[in-house]
């Protein structure tokens, strides 16, 4: 099926309320009485509706390899259930599911009987589900199409804050009663307050096994542990790092200065940024574990990462920013064995040896200056980020010959004119859109 938002947007409810049906009816089989499983208060699970997309973009263009699609669908969905499962719990202090009891599990969020299951499920969405869903959303006239869409959008939002405010409350002690002068904020209180206490009282009967923990202390030190803060710090550094090396790398292979920064300011490679963050986060309480363990974890995380972050890029702006088609064991040129093992051995140097220094000196940072330069690289680097994607996009259209239309668009094309950009993005390649 042909991938836009458009159909992002029908693929994530679908999915979402179609895995509510499914862990429903689970519990209900498995507690005999009927739950409402999803964490937000409708009949969705997001992390479904996610995992929906994220196969759809990505494994798509593998219909002709049933092993990939499965393999495919099995890692992204474990790694999403993971992620989520994590996510809950440092986000809510405690533990939605665990799978402690099934064989070959880690930390009780992942197990290899239901990364298999994942991987039938996700063959069955690409290869039955979704074209059908194609087929059913060409019968839907667009305008009442995007009007179901806005609706489903708002409802989700509203039950998303009144479920996080919910998970936030059941792992608070005497949390401090704010003072609302106004009417209509007093009245917004008191709804908000209305659903907060149904889905708290919906989340404790739904999640019997939810281990509330308390939240640790602040030390007083700044960017202590795995927080905002120092992955904030992390993602920059990681950034610049992964410029460098690119960079480096090229010059020794190819003999050849070129830029390999992501962003139009600055020596920035926010893949490489997001990767060590991303990594720093998911991977830090397993730090101390062997470094086999490191090294495939990191292998098929970076693989994983890395094959999603060239499909984005290549949605998103019509352009590849690498190609591994001529080197051995590759797939679809996106990703190839040898720098999915070159993942595994950074997630080993990194976690092992760079990050425990590095670690150590972002938190000998003064906390007050330290808030304040977090804060202005928090801006700086979104500012720089939007712009960049400005001006792939109208890079982008450029190519296409559509002329600015907006102000802001003759800015952008006076700014970074073609000549630029190419000097910025040299490896990037014009993907040609398919022929009616």
């Amino acid at each position: 099926m042909q991938f836009h938002i458009y159909t992002a947007v029908w693929l994530f409810f679908v999915y979402g309320m179609l895995g509510w049906v499914a862990e429903t009816i689970v519990a209900a089989a498995r507690y005999k009485r009927f739950e409402n499983r999803g964490v937000v208060d409708g009949p969705f699970c997001t992390v479904y509706g996610v995992a929906g997309v994220v196969l759809a973009m990505t494994l798509t263009e593998q219909s002709g390899n049933l092993l990939v699609q499965f393999v495919g669908s099995a890692v992204f969905c474990t790694l999403i259930e993971w992620i989520a499962g994590h996510l809950l719990e440092k986000t809510t202090g405690g533990r939605w599911w665990d799978y402690s009891n099934r064989p070959l599990n880690l930390d009780g969020y992942i197990c290899l009987p239901y990364s298999l299951l994942w991987g039938v499920l996700g063959v069955l969405g690409l290869r039955v589900l979704n074209p059908l869903l194609a087929l059913a959303l060409a019968w839907i006239p667009a305008a009442v199409g995007r009007v179901v869409l806005w609706v489903l959008l708002a409802l989700y939002l509203v039950d998303s804050l009144g479920a996080y405010s919910a998970m936030r409350h059941l792992t608070r002690v005497n949390p401090a009663v704010r003072e609302v002068n106004h009417r209509l904020a007093k009245l917004a209180w008191k709804l908000a307050g209305w659903i907060t206490g149904h889905v708290e009282r919906r989340l404790s009967r739904s999640y019997p096994n939810f281990l509330a923990k308390k939240t640790a202390a602040a030390t007083g030190v700044f960017a202590a542990g795995c927080s905002f803060y120092k992955l904030v710090w992390l993602f920059v550094i990681g950034s610049l790092l992964g410029d460098f090396t690119e960079t480096i790398f090229c010059r020794i292979t190819a003999g050849v200065w070129m830029s390999r920064s992501s962003l139009v300011w600055g020596p920035f490679s926010i893949v490489w940024g997001f990767a060590i963050a991303l990594a720093t986060a998911l991977l830090h309480r397993y730090r101390d574990r062997s470094d086999s363990f490191l090294f495939w974890f990191g292998t098929v995380l970076g693989g994983a990462y890395e094959y999603f972050c060239s499909v984005v890029t290549e949605v998103c702006f019509g352009t590849v920013f690498w190609d591994y088609s001529a080197i051995p064991f590759n797939l679809g040129g996106r990703i190839n064995l040898l720098y999915c093992f070159f993942w595994g051995i950074a997630a080993v140097v990194w976690l092992k040896f760079l990050y425990p220094r590095l670690s150590g000196l972002i938190e000998k940072i003064p906390p007050r200056p330290g808030v304040y330069i977090t804060w202005a690289l928090v801006v700086f680097m979104a500012l720089n980020m939007l712009t960049s994607a400005l001006a792939m996009a109208r890079y982008d259209a450029r190519s296409q010959g559509i002329a600015p239309t907006s102000a802001w668009q003759q800015l952008i094309d006076s700014r970074f004119p073609d000549e630029r950009m190419e000097k910025i993005y040299p490896n990037a390649i014009r993907v040609e859109e398919p022929a009616a």
